[in-house]
């Protein structure tokens, strides 16, 4: 990707977070970056206008593939209970998912963080809510890696509150529950494509420690739907659950 393309990209992530018109239902496939790197790239120079980097968000296809990510700014982070405000998200993609706090930074280095490192480095787990958000017109409607430099579609994260013990939980068998509006939309055990969502915490320090950023204390991470999106409209009460875990809620003004 040329950096003139790479400028295009970002001019039109930006344009569209300050008010512009999303662009059509696909745009031109000159601007589809040509690697997962070149998106990446992108990622950075669009998180330069959005302020402090507050935590991640991280995922998977299936348990063997390669992990995805992008960062979450402070402006998009929202504690348990609050009103995400209506301007924020033009959509509402709704996911139920598993976060981890670190406690220690784990900030970039010449060699590889271990999963043991890693590990002992989580402070809390905690129930969240994502919002999925695109800047084009439709969610999921371009390729994949203009979804990736678009922040990986990210809206807002609502946090709810962290638990200590967090080795004593196994993610991949937590029970969930998503409600909309007080009713019951999503209910099962399990549900993350990733599988065992700890190794994505892995694969995120090192990952992160390559592009010069790190991961710094206090740093919230988000492994994924338990649910899959599911879009609702403006002015939905929204709860999370997972009984062992704890519970999250916001409204979506």
């Amino acid at each position: 990707m040329t950096d003139v393309v790479s400028t295009d990209v970002v001019h039109l992530l930006l344009s569209v977070r300050n008010g512009k018109t999303p662009p059509p239902a696909h745009v031109d496939d000159n601007l589809v970056p040509l690697s997962i790197e070149d998106a990446y790239r992108i990622q950075d120079e669009v998180a330069q206008h959005l302020g402090p980097i507050v935590g991640w968000k991280v995922g998977a296809q299936t348990p063997s593939s390669e992990p995805f990510c992008a960062p979450i700014h402070a402006s998009t982070l929202f504690n348990d209970g609050a009103t995400v405000p209506h301007g924020l998200c033009r959509h509402l993609g709704v996911e139920a998912e598993i976060a981890y706090r670190f406690a220690q930074a784990l900030p970039p280095r010449e060699r590889d963080w271990t999963r043991d490192e890693v590990m002992d480095r989580i402070g809390t787990i905690h129930p969240v809510i994502e919002i999925l958000d695109t800047r084009f017109e439709t969610p999921g409607s371009q390729h994949k890696f203009l979804h990736t430099a678009d922040q990986q579609s990210h809206g807002a994260l609502i946090v709810g509150p962290g638990v200590a013990e967090w080795r004593k939980y196994n993610p991949v068998v937590e029970h969930v529950r998503l409600s909309i509006n007080d009713e019951t939309v999503a209910e099962h055990v399990g549900g993350n494509s990733a599988g065992d969502p700890l190794r994505l915490l892995v694969w995120l320090a090192n990952h992160a420690s390559r592009r010069n950023l790190g991961i710094d204390a206090g740093s919230i991470v988000t492994t994924g739907s338990t649910t899959g999106t599911i879009f609702v409209d403006h002015g939905a009460r929204v709860s999370a659950s997972f009984p062992a875990i704890g519970s999250v809620h916001t409204i979506l003004a």
